[in-house]
């Protein structure tokens, strides 16, 4: 027997605010029920555990343990600057001179996640 994995679940302080960020992030629709000022809310991602988002009434204090990362469809340099402009903000930088690498941002309840090398980039500079 084993378990399957239904969702991630992200504490924050605004559970709809932080659920429609991941929306434009992913590009994935919010569940139809979700609302402003629900204390849960879930992205409804096409494959795999869903985003679900639980307001709490405590700040994030530390730095995360577990996080999401990012392989974008466009250039990852492309994606750094779309997810920039819709509210992340910026953590590290773990890019390479040779293209190798990944750029750390934060939402905007500053949980981090990383945004990794599309496929294409992977494929020009795998041997």
């Amino acid at each position: 027997m084993v378990s399957v994995v239904q969702n991630v679940a992200i504490d924050c302080v605004d559970a709809y605010e932080l659920a429609r960020f991941w929306s434009e992030v992913t590009g994935c629709p919010l569940h139809p029920a979700d609302r402003p000022g629900d204390e849960e809310t879930q992205v409804l991602l096409p494959q795999g555990p869903l985003l679900h988002f639980n307001q709490v009434p405590e700040p994030k204090t530390v730095k995360n343990r577990l996080h999401l990362c990012l392989r974008p469809e466009t250039s990852r340099e492309e994606e750094v600057d779309r997810l920039l402009g819709l509210g992340a903000s910026f953590v590290a930088d773990h890019r390479n001179p040779d293209g190798t690498g990944w750029a750390i941002l934060a939402d905007p309840e500053g949980n981090e996640f990383c945004v990794l090398r599309s496929e294409s980039e992977r494929a020009a500079t795998t041997p």
